[in-house]
């Protein structure tokens, strides 16, 4: 008896349903909050008890964060992530196919010390790379951040493009070049096409990485300030504007949200390919 209202329990209460439900109210709950303060006025932002629905809506902190430059700031990690993700592909494809098919010494020591640089600490690096940044008046500048960036996420692209390019036949790279392409073509017509889910992956975790970098863009631009450094300054030494952090933090976050659902099949493939291959 006591086995069958066991299993009865167990039909009744799904354990790894409710265990997935109380993940997702963990993470949707404060985003939720997030979307709800933005669209709250001034004196319901910091009502007691809080208010949980923006009855009446305004748009008023969307406003005061433009007010404060956020459209500057957007511009900044829109020139930043874009240039620093397209790079980054690029270079990647390009390492990726020639450890994957050229005949390259080293190969294992060169792989071992990209996994290294991809798990690096970014503080130690940032006051050698800010004196290298002084001494050639980079400061300030857009190629301060995109420089930097690419080099911390080129090595995991190299990594995610690797194995996709391992799993290429070696047989319709033997075909275009008969038909007379060279290496280069061979490359961008026939191998990239088939890689298009890992070049996905690395692209969509490159502009995320890049999109909420905080310690780099504080350090080296002061002028040219990206999303995050800039709703840091919002404000002034006794005012502190949650309805702006929270307005800009849910235009901070809607590209990511977009970028994941439109490539979200993409990227679970290219992070699967990349677990199982070698």
């Amino acid at each position: 008896m006591r086995k069958r209202n066991r299993r009865g329990w167990r039909r009744v209460i799904n354990v790894p349903v409710i265990g997935s439900l109380v993940i997702a109210l963990w993470v949707l709950l404060p985003l939720y909050w997030m979307v709800a303060t933005s669209f709250k006025t001034l004196n319901n932002v910091s009502a007691s008890p809080p208010q949980y629905f923006p009855i009446p809506a305004s748009l008023l902190s969307y406003r005061v964060a433009f007010q404060d430059g956020f459209g500057g700031y957007l511009v900044n990690s829109v020139v930043v992530a874009v240039c620093t993700t397209a790079a980054v592909i690029l270079l990647g494809i390009l390492a990726a196919y020639a450890l994957a098919r050229l005949p390259v010494r080293g190969k294992y020591p060169i792989m071992v010390s990209l996994l290294m640089i991809s798990v690096f600490p970014t503080i130690v690096v940032v006051p050698p790379l800010y004196i290298v940044m002084r001494m050639i008046g980079w400061l300030n500048t857009y190629q301060a951040l995109i420089v930097p960036y690419t080099a911390f996420n080129l090595p995991f692209a190299i990594w995610i493009l690797r194995n996709y390019f391992l799993g290429v036949s070696r047989s319709m790279e033997e075909s275009a070049r008969i038909d007379g392409a060279g290496i280069m073509r061979t490359i961008w017509r026939v191998v990239v096409p088939q890689v298009t889910p890992g070049i996905f992956t690395a692209g969509v975790f490159t502009f995320t990485a890049c999109w909420t970098e905080f310690l780099m863009a504080l350090s080296f631009d002061f002028e040219k300030k990206t999303i995050p450094v800039g709703i840091a300054s919002f404000g002034a030494q006794f005012t502190v504007p949650y309805g702006a952090y929270f307005a800009a933090s849910v235009i901070a976050v809607a590209p990511i949200a977009i970028l994941v659902l439109i490539f979200r099949k993409a990227v679970v493939s290219g992070l699967t390919a990349g677990a199982v291959k070698g």
